[in-house]
């Protein structure tokens, strides 16, 4: 296992990430399975295991704590997150961290992150004086190393990083996602100023995981070996400034598979590194609607979230639909859908790309009701 560096400790490339563990028939964690599977990965000299405090509906921190009772807690490198929509204040940051501590067993942790920052969370971070506590915590050595995991744009990004003496921060990077957040410029501007990034999402969800036929054939062309899985992993390996790679592993078979990849990492080769460009090309030819995301036709009349709609239409074309469409169903509601389009044709005068909205939110309407 391929170890690297971060602020003076050192961690396993692969990190367990612990938000997607095998469930019961009752819907819960499976403990038996995900116990195995924390063994398995942690005999292959995995070190670095990632929970949160609302993965699993609170119950990840909890099974994890069970596991890390049966290991010397110096062999384990453990890392949480202070949900910022839930610390409203000061008080209530120091009560759930306080909370975590319990769950996990554990009187610190290597590794403490501010949870999903983005602008708005991030004056939270400076309402309840979260940096300070940051400090103190710090001093009595009940946090070792301090961070936080990013969604916004690159400009926030900037101002987040440049706020503090931050030790890492968290940044979701694949191969299909170089450019959207705070990407690969924020990795190099994370590298300017000595700062570590973990990489989460880097098989986008597992979209990635199960290509389409020709995208595999382009894999299976150099190494037909690897999965799809392993090749997006080797990419965001050969990413440099990249300290640990967060797999949110499911089942026996992905850890295996993860392990089998994090053996033997090398950067990837100029040949290996064009075949990635051309998966990236053929994902992007599979593009229903070339929807920028610009916002120019916002708001609509109709209350329609056209570049939501559109965002989702076309993971369903790059990715897959059945998975697209839950997410549609999840994100969508009856005032901002497909549905309720009235052709009104605002849209589509103001469109850079010139895309004909109406038209293609018919076609999205009709894919969603299918």
């Amino acid at each position: 296992m391929e170890t690297r560096e971060i602020r003076g400790i050192q961690t396993s490339l692969l990190g367990f990430g612990c938000m997607r563990f095998p469930l019961n028939e009752e819907g819960g964690i499976d403990r038996a399975r995900s116990l195995g599977m924390l063994d398995a990965a942690y005999d292959a000299g995995v070190r670095y295991y990632d929970t949160a405090y609302p993965y699993h509906n609170g119950e990840s921190e909890r099974v994890l704590g069970e596991w890390l009772r049966t290991k010397r807690r110096e062999d384990v490198l453990v890392a949480t997150k202070l949900p910022l929509w839930k610390a409203d204040s000061e008080q209530m940051f120091r009560d759930i961290f306080a909370e975590q501590q319990e769950k996990l067993g554990t009187d610190y942790f290597d590794f403490y992150l501010m949870h999903a920052v983005d602008a708005e969370r991030f004056e939270t971070v400076k309402k309840i004086n979260a940096l300070a506590v940051l400090d103190e915590l710090k001093a009595a050595g009940k946090i070792r190393r301090a961070g936080f995991s990013f969604h916004d744009s690159y400009e926030v990004f900037e101002q987040v990083l440049n706020a503090y003496d931050w030790d890492f921060c968290q940044l979701q990077i694949n191969y299909m996602d170089r450019d959207i957040q705070a990407g690969l410029r924020g990795v190099e501007l994370a590298k300017s100023k000595g700062i570590p990034v973990i990489v989460m999402e880097p098989v986008k969800g597992g979209y990635l995981a199960n290509p389409p036929a020709e995208v595999r054939a382009v894999f299976d062309s150099l190494h037909p070996e690897w999965s799809a899985a392993s090749w997006a992993l080797r990419w965001v390996a050969s990413v440099d400034n990249v300290a640990v790679i967060l797999s949110g592993m499911s089942d026996e078979q992905q850890v295996a598979d993860n392990l089998a990849t994090f053996a033997h990492t090398a950067p990837l080769t100029d040949e290996e590194q064009a075949a990635v460009a051309e998966a990236a090309r053929l994902y992007r030819a599979r593009t229903r609607v070339p929807c920028t995301g610009c916002r120019y036709c916002m708001p609509c009349p109709a209350g329609v979230d056209i570049p939501g709609v559109f965002r989702i239409w076309n993971e369903g074309g790059l990715y897959g639909d059945e998975a697209a469409l839950k997410q549609y169903r999840l994100r969508m509601d009856e005032k901002s859908c497909a549905d309720v389009c009235v052709a009104c044709g605002k849209c589509a005068s103001v469109c850079p790309q010139h895309i004909d909205v109406p038209e293609m939110m018919k076609q999205a309407a009709a894919w969603a009701n299918e």
